[in-house]
């Protein structure tokens, strides 16, 4: 296994209160909506549930496929301000992604959008489930992985989305739930334009 210098991890980011209260949240009372999209005429079901919530005027696509743009909630705005406190850094919007399980997984994909800049700083929080990340160099598909608890602050400085690809892979052992929320500045001049 490969180490990487362009991933920080965070441990206990959150006390033990706070992630149950906010797990309870998203498992409980945060809106789900339904895992099927479109990408080049052709419908699929995203393994994984999620939202994607932005200041007013931001919105955001990947594999070309165009994202619902939500408010922020109190709970998210709440999360937002400790994470923005802890690193002294704005972010714009977040994507709330839903693993239920073992079976719900993300594939191999790097975060270099063009909305996203040339060096993203990503900030992934974990809550629930502990799951690996999986990380891949991609010119020459060293690999590396890293256990993310919850409650842990996952930073991902530049320029870790243009060197390497990560992943979240299945795990059936998995039996419970885990949501991980990843917070983004989206670049306002190279948004998606409103429709």
């Amino acid at each position: 296994m490969v180490a990487c210098d362009e991933l920080e991890l965070i441990e206990g980011f959150l006390d033990a209160e706070d992630c149950g209260r906010f797990l309870d949240y998203f498992l409980h009372r945060h809106e789900w909506p339904d895992n099927r999209y479109a990408f080049a005429g052709r419908q699929f079901v995203l393994p994984r549930l999620q939202t994607w919530h932005a200041d007013a005027g931001i919105r955001y696509s990947y594999s070309n496929n165009l994202l619902v743009t939500r408010p922020w909630t109190d709970t998210l705005s709440a999360i937002r301000r400790k994470v923005e406190n802890r690193l002294a850094y704005r972010f714009n919007s977040v994507l709330v992604n839903h693993y239920r399980n073992g079976d719900d997984f993300v594939g191999w994909h790097a975060d270099n959008e063009p909305e996203l800049g040339e060096s993203p700083l990503i900030a992934s929080l974990s809550l629930g489930a502990v799951r690996p990340l999986a990380f891949q160099r991609k010119s020459n598909m060293e690999a590396g992985q890293l256990l993310l608890p919850s409650g842990s602050l996952l930073l991902m400085r530049p320029p870790f989305q243009s060197h390497w690809q990560h992943s979240v892979p299945r795990d059936q052992r998995i039996g419970t739930a885990r949501i991980n929320l990843t917070f983004r500045n989206v670049c306002r001049a190279l948004a998606a334009p409103v429709q």
